[in-house]
């Protein structure tokens, strides 16, 4: 028994080795957007198909109108188009016509959207009480702010034993 406490008592006296690193990182982020717009100006599109029909431009038989462009849209002019078999035999005519946007002369004024089939505009952020802090004892604050703002707050801690 004197042998079995001996052993305990050598093992308990014994030193533990231990490499023990501890980090705290602490941080606050705070951002307030700027206005932004994003614009996409459509061209135009014209088409015309059809069978047992004549086509004309008011000028020409057999011509579908060149049309004309001006400030970057096109118009494709009259289109007449005529049976060209005996009256009542079937025929068929389509055209569709999709007109462009307009080419703008100059740009906005702030704030204002140009005139574009799809458009996406975000109004400027405004900060107002928008604020953050990171104390000395890693205690992260913040105070919410207007539209167009945001803010994020994080706190990592990190224990690493070898």
């Amino acid at each position: 028994m004197k042998k079995y406490l001996l052993l305990v008592l050598l093992l308990a006296a014994s030193p533990v080795k231990a490499d023990i690193h501890h980090a705290i990182t602490s941080s606050v982020q705070l951002n307030v957007n700027a206005a932004a717009t994003q614009a996409q100006r459509i061209g135009s599109t014209f088409s015309a198909a059809g069978t047992g029909v004549d086509v004309t431009d008011g000028t020409t038989a057999g011509t579908i109108s060149a049309g004309t462009i001006s400030s970057g849209v096109y118009s494709p002019g009259t289109i007449a188009a005529t049976q060209n078999a005996t009256s009542g035999e079937s025929f068929s005519y389509s055209a569709s016509f999709i007109q462009a946007d307009a080419v703008p002369t100059s740009a906005p004024a702030v704030g204002a959207v140009g005139n574009f089939s799809n458009v996406t505009s975000t109004a400027l952020g405004v900060a107002g009480s928008l604020a953050g802090s990171v104390t000395s004892a890693s205690v992260n604050s913040i105070t919410a702010g207007g539209a167009g703002t945001s803010a994020i707050s994080s706190i990592e801690s990190a224990i690493t034993i070898k």
